[in-house]
């Protein structure tokens, strides 16, 4: 069954960096070099345009910069598919736990000797010593502690894979916060655009809250586009559509229906926390926000775009534009516990 998407909500401009062709081709060149993933799965990432994406994610970066975004977009690709979704690390958590924290480690200490003339493990540490040209300390630090977020979320998820079993919508939730690898973007925002966020500003439950909300997003509209490639997978599959079917007892157009409805609320709910955070932002926060915004918007264009979504050899429905309006215009709050509490009447409190 191909399910049709309708045009979803996205109030938000679309912007691209004005060198992003460049930006693609150097990535497509970087996957070479240092022949990320099997010929095969290396030749479709490539063709998966992720050099536009980063440049839609920063489009007032600077180049260098927009360049190790994309290549590290890249990279978590050649994890994801290669390890978690096509390698039998997919269906072995403890194992797959055990590569991902010996890559953390690369992370950490680009010089230490683990993982020879492994591909990954090589362009990582190449991700790492060119984040040192870029970010500070503190920057690197938290993007290493988020790939240690993404680490745990992609082996819970591995778990789940082995088993066959479909976890809770919060669970889902939660995990999805993580492996949707969003969080580990978050400081290279900064990075790219040559400042860093003040640490009792980034430590603000507001600016907390309102980062996982950019991930909610990014991730239900990823799991509406992807829906149709992943559901025509042999093997098992995860996202929020299946959960939905799953422990709704509904059928794939309704479900369909109540994630829209779902990202519709966390969208709205963005908004009018993004606007009440400018009324009192820093500089810094201002741009973070800005950012924010474009890479929801840049992964929604994305999204409908890419070969990895539209699936050309079997067409996804998918719209090629997106809606001024709602579907829905009751924008209550998510019954959903773990983020409850971004719609606390005391979040904008100290």
């Amino acid at each position: 069954m191909t399910l049709t998407v309708p045009e979803i909500y996205s109030p938000l401009p679309p912007a691209i960096h004005p060198r992003h062709a460049e930006i693609d081709a150097q990535t497509s060149q970087w996957a070479h070099e240092f022949k990320i993933g099997s010929e095969d799965l290396r030749s479709r990432l490539i063709a998966h345009d992720i050099g536009t994406f980063a440049a839609r994610i920063l489009p007032e970066g600077d180049e260098g910069a927009v360049s190790i975004i994309a290549d590290f977009i890249l990279w978590l690709f050649g994890v994801d598919d290669g390890h978690c979704e096509e390698g039998d690390l997919g269906t072995r958590p403890g194992e797959l736990a055990g590569e991902l924290s010996r890559l953390l480690r690369v992370a950490q200490d680009p010089q230490a000797p683990l993982l020879p003339d492994d591909p990954l493990a090589d362009g990582l540490r190449d991700l790492r010593l060119r984040l040192g040209q870029y970010a500070t300390d503190s920057q690197i630090a938290r993007w290493v502690d988020a790939l240690r977020e993404y680490s745990l979320s992609v082996a819970w998820e591995a778990a789940h894979r082995a088993a066959g079993t479909v976890p809770s919508l919060s669970d889902y939730t939660l995990m999805r916060l993580y492996d949707g690898a969003t969080s580990v973007i978050y400081p290279l925002l900064e990075m790219g655009r040559r400042y860093e966020l003040r640490q009792e500003e980034r430590d603000r439950r507001t600016v907390r809250a309102i980062s996982e909300m950019s991930s909610f997003i990014i991730a239900w509209d990823n799991d509406i586009f992807s829906h149709h490639k992943e559901s025509r997978s042999s093997g098992y599959y995860l996202n929020a559509i299946r959960v939905l079917e799953h422990h709704e007892n509904l059928d794939p157009g309704t479900a369909l229906s109540v994630a829209i409805r779902q990202r519709d609320s966390v969208m709205a709910h963005f908004l009018y926390v993004r606007d009440r955070l400018l009324q009192d932002a820093s500089p810094e926060l201002v741009q973070y926000l800005e950012s924010l915004g474009h890479f929801i918007r840049g992964a929604q264009d994305w999204g409908i775009s890419s070969h990895r979504y539209t699936t050309p050899e079997d067409p996804a429905d998918l719209p090629t534009a997106f809606s001024s309006s709602f579907a829905d215009t009751n924008q209550a709050p998510l019954d959903i516990p773990v983020i409850s509490h971004w719609w606390d009447p005391d979040l904008f409190s100290w």
